[in-house]
């Protein structure tokens, strides 16, 4: 339904914001007048990847965001608004997430927590929670963060916090989650449609019939050009392709029609060796093949007098 990712400086008040988001939400679903579909709102914290931010080894980072990662996947559906309350502080895996979210076709939104370095500094010293950061990983981390930006499509839009404010905006954010534009999922993360295993055999048999199905039907017919019906033999021998072609009044030779033969055979090898993001599945049946051969040499030939 919604991906909330809250980002901001360790120690900034984070998990205090994405408490006061989730009571926000939940009672705006417990509204008796709130009639859209049953919602629950669930919080990814550091928790989930075991607080790797505490350690001062950057190797130890990846495979924590990695394990959030999952967790965030796990989670996202259509009928849960999912807050990922953590430091998100590298721009790429915010991306990332967005990127997760929009495949799932969810609503986003980024809820920024700012404070000071100062103030930061001090919280940590009194948390009580053993998650005490040590001075050194504070800094570090703060040095390394990365602000989110309403200018970037991945971290927009953008919910600015202040530490001195009370609460979140809530009613922003319900909005965002509830009536936001969905945006459809970008090409890159589209799943590849495969073609089958048969699928260049196919293609390379169909049109070399077609190929020599055209030089017998000119070399029967007493007068050049015209539209003609052709008989190409398939893998099943009770059904043989009919296809019509118009040629023109000229007799192709074999060798012109070899090459246009093997400039369609390679167009196509591309699609079906790196596969192809077209919409629906993708015939390449010996019948399908045959057809967009026929109109290749049509439009490249068989038209041009």
């Amino acid at each position: 339904m919604a991906l909330i990712t809250i980002s901001g400086y360790p120690c900034a008040g984070k998990s205090h914001r994405a408490t006061q988001i989730k009571d926000h939400l939940e009672q705006r679903l417990a509204d008796p007048f709130y009639t859209g579909p049953s919602l629950t709102v669930t919080v990814l914290s550091d928790g989930h990847a075991q607080h790797p931010t505490l350690s001062v080894r950057r190797s130890s980072e990846k495979p924590a965001r990695g394990t959030l990662f999952t967790a965030f996947q796990r989670h996202l559906d259509s009928d849960r608004i999912v807050i990922v309350d953590s430091l998100n502080y590298i721009k790429g895996f915010r991306y990332q997430m967005y990127c997760a979210a929009r495949e799932a076709k969810v609503r986003v939104c980024t809820v920024y927590v700012i404070a000071p370095p100062e103030q930061c500094r001090e919280w940590n010293k009194l948390r009580e929670d053993g998650q005490l950061y040590a001075p050194g990983t504070l800094d570090n981390l703060i040095q390394r963060y990365e602000e989110p930006s309403s200018m970037v499509r991945w971290d927009s839009p953008l919910f600015t916090v202040p530490w001195t404010d009370p609460d979140v905006p809530g009613d922003d954010i319900w909005r965002a989650v509830t009536q936001g534009l969905v945006k459809p999922p970008n090409t890159g993360t589209q799943a590849v449609a495969k073609a089958p295993t048969d699928a260049l055999h196919t293609l390379e048999s169909t049109t070399t019939a077609l190929v020599a199905a055209i030089v017998a039907a000119q070399s029967a017919s007493s007068s050049a050009g015209g539209t003609i019906l052709l008989d190409i033999p398939t893998s099943a021998p009770s059904t043989p392709l009919t296809p019509r072609i118009t040629l023109p009044p000229r007799y192709l030779t074999f060798s012109e029609l070899q090459r246009l033969k093997r400039q369609f055979v390679t167009i196509h090898r591309r699609a079906i060796t790196l596969g192809t993001t077209e919409k629906g599945k993708v015939d390449w049946s010996e019948e399908s093949v045959a057809r967009k051969f026929v109109v290749y040499l049509e439009e490249n030939v068989c038209l041009k007098l």
